[in-house]
């Protein structure tokens, strides 16, 4: 689906008035500057994240499409699918209690701290008095102060300290300047009564007056996946929280998982997912020991039961949520009517994150999933679906790693001469599955090859001596495995396989070590492969598979990523000619002529760079017809530098003719691919292209 057809369906079920939804196809849903000027200080502008819905959400018996301000690709996706699984089972259920925020000010200087409690615990109706004096409005609601608690501490220079709580009912409000405003007024009157000094008049952002429930009981037979039991899964999500109760290095990353779902309904709803963050947290460690947030649990039936109590103040009113109109739009999004329903709603949420990522992790690991949608997040759509990985049985109890293949748009071979080139990702293009085993064994079905190791090892740049290479840097060089790896694009077409291969494998290896690394380190491993395999590369193929992120990319950038933030999906297609390209035969053969004729070469690969450089602009607009006049124009070059063969030519033809913007090769040449840009004509391109005997390879597939 487009951005507009989601919108379109929301729309239709009712979900989405026809204002808002114009707002955010017009773009107007954003927070305009001379807003976002009045709501804080030295504005430069306005920073923009991604606004999705989560969709499948019962709570409470009732429907809700969840509002999510998002960068990380993986949540949305995950919590759907995980809203998804509980709906089956009834959806979720929850309660919040009242809406009560907790105002401390604190007091000094007292000689007898259990005279200066017994005298504020004897004024405690003045000073609730005094307080809803100041905002009668609130008081007015049914809110207000409605009672005090009355503390005393040691300080570490052995003075006493007593600290009253004021317990406000601030109603559909977040309500942080109401009980800041009581605490501030009352302190004088708190002076009085205990003789001492007040220094801190200010809430408390540990809200556990304002609780929320969220519990689920989830059918067992639905909990099967990726080729694991449905006991297996339950029972392994119970221990995983077992774990996080046990180890607060484990609890930490559980309950961020929990807050990744929270805290993107508290932005999205113009809420202070700061202060939300503190007070889990908080509460986390209330009983001495940071833990988990959720209990996991099997009742009587079998059948997997969850639960998760989280301090819980949001507004739906107040601050800034009304002048903010993405704020306003999240909120009408929730159909939420008071704000304990919105608190529900987002307990909802972060249960079901946590159990999208307990049954990720106890079944194959996070990171297959993780990568797969973190590459087609960044990646541009044409109208296809990729193909599915072939049909084997998964490798019972084998670590999986993904990568993405590569299409450049602009800059074959210039990239090599530190010249710009601009890619984009083919997302979850290459899978490996890798275990222990008594022998090495590599295997990639798809391409109708078995390889013993003894066979392999003779290639000094095959596909054995890349697993050795990884092994060696993994320092595991001493034990066996069993490797399978199974790929959506041809090998040889210029898309990238082999740094796919190469960091799909690091991946598998990675999981199933639980080494944890970066993916800068992963970057860095695949590197080294592509420079065994091509010589000198240009880095761009291990970027693009390890990032799986459009990127305009230089040799000097090699380590650190510059994504391109794009606003429309150009429809591209890719074929492939059945002829494989020798990647580093192309690079050798063009520096041998760059080093003949320097001057002219250098020339060309200048103006491959600025038009590199004008592309990811034109990208970025969604300016088409500028795109494909440069790939038109850069696909000449590469005809000039002889890394064009007569059937490139033949298949960038057919694609112009039936009806393709621009068409060029992509790669290295001397065979392997090209891709062509279909704004309105991509089924004809297509069509044109296949019929002709080539392999269409889809870009990338559609998302939620």
């Amino acid at each position: 689906m487009s951005i507009d057809e989601r919108i379109d369906a929301l729309v239709a079920r009712g979900l989405l008035g026809e204002e808002f939804a114009s707002q955010l196809k017009h773009g107007n849903a954003l927070l305009p500057p001379a807003i976002a000027e009045q709501m804080v200080e030295n504005v430069i502008g306005v920073f923009g994240l991604p606004f999705a819905v989560a969709p499948n959400f019962i709570v409470n018996g009732r429907e809700h499409v969840v509002p999510m301000v998002v960068e990380e690709p993986s949540v949305v996706a995950a919590v759907s699918g995980a809203a998804k699984l509980v709906r089956d089972s009834g959806g979720f259920s929850a309660t919040a209690t009242d809406p009560v925020l907790i105002g401390q000010v604190q007091v000094v200087g007292i000689d007898d701290p259990d005279k200066a409690v017994q005298a504020l615990f004897a004024r405690q109706s003045d000073l609730l008095d005094a307080a809803n004096a100041l905002q009668p409005r609130l008081v007015g609601r049914g809110g207000g102060a409605k009672a005090a608690e009355f503390f005393k501490y040691r300080l570490p220079d052995e003075d006493w300290t007593v600290v009253l709580h004021l317990l406000v009912d601030t109603c559909d409000a977040m309500g942080a300047n109401l009980v800041n405003t009581m605490c501030e007024g009352i302190a004088p009157l708190v002076e009085d009564i205990t003789g001492g000094e007040v220094v801190l008049r200010i809430l408390s952002n540990l809200a556990d007056k304002s609780l929320v429930r969220a519990s689920v009981n989830i059918s067992l037979p639905t909990l099967a996946t990726g080729g694991h039991s449905a006991e297996f899964v339950r029972d392994s999500v119970v221990l995983a929280n077992d774990f996080a109760n046990a180890d607060p290095y484990r609890a930490a990353t559980h309950n961020k998982g929990i807050m990744n779902g929270v805290d993107a309904v508290a932005i999205a709803t113009g809420n202070d997912w700061r202060a939300i963050e503190a007070g889990a947290h908080a509460f986390a460690v209330k009983l001495g020991a940071y833990r988990s947030l959720t209990s996991w649990s099997v009742d009587a039936n079998g059948d997997l039961v969850g639960h998760l109590t989280l301090p819980l103040k949001p507004g739906i009113v107040g601050g800034s949520l009304s002048a903010n109109p993405g704020a306003r739009l999240g909120l009408a999004l929730t159909g939420v009517k008071s704000a304990p329903e919105l608190a529900e709603l987002m307990g909802a949420v972060g249960l079901a994150q946590n159990l999208a990522a307990l049954r990720a992790l106890v079944s194959g690991g996070i990171q297959e999933g993780h990568m797969r949608l973190h590459a087609r997040s960044a990646a541009l759509a044409a109208t296809d679906e990729l193909p599915a990985l072939p049909a084997d049985e998964p490798l019972d109890g084998a670590s999986i790693g993904e990568a993405s293949g590569k299409v450049i748009l602009l800059g074959e071979h210039a990239v090599v001469y530190d010249r710009h080139a601009l890619a984009l990702p083919i997302p979850a293009a290459v899978r490996a599955e890798v275990l222990e085993s008594d022998e090495m064994s590599l295997s990639m079905p798809d391409q109708d090859e078995s390889t013993s190791w003894s066979e392999a090892a003779g290639d000094p740049i095959g596909p054995a001596a890349i697993v050795s290479l990884i092994m060696r840097e993994m320092n595991i060089g001493d034990r066996a495995f069993r490797i399978r790896v199974t790929s959506r694009i041809p090998v040889g077409a210029g898309l990238g396989a082999s740094a796919s291969f190469a960091v799909a494998i690091i991946r598998a290896f990675d999981a199933l070590l639980n080494r944890n690394l970066s993916d800068l380190e992963i970057d860095n491993i695949a590197f080294q492969c592509e420079t065994l395999s091509h010589g000198t590369p240009s880095g761009i193929d291990n970027n693009l598979a390890t990032f799986g992120q459009p990127v305009l990319y230089s040799k000097g950038s090699r380590t650190r990523t510059r994504p391109i933030p794009l606003t429309a999906l150009p429809p591209l297609i890719i074929a492939a000619s059945g002829t494989r390209g020798i990647t580093h035969e192309q690079v050798a053969a063009v520096r041998a002529r760059y080093e003949e004729n320097t001057a002219l070469y250098t020339t060309i690969f200048d103006e491959i760079d600025e038009k590199s450089v004008a592309c990811a602009a034109a990208l970025r607009d969604g300016d088409y017809d500028l795109l494909g006049s440069l790939m038109n124009v850069c696909h000449g070059f590469l005809n000039a530098i002889q890394v064009s063969t007569p059937e490139l030519e033949r298949m960038v033809s057919i694609a112009r003719d039936a009806g393709a913007t621009g068409a060029k090769l992509t790669g290295s040449g001397g065979g392997g691919s090209i891709v062509a840009l279909c704004p309105g004509s991509s089924e004809a391109v297509s069509e044109a292209l296949a019929d002709a005997g080539y392999q269409i390879v889809p870009l990338a597939g559609s998302t939620v």
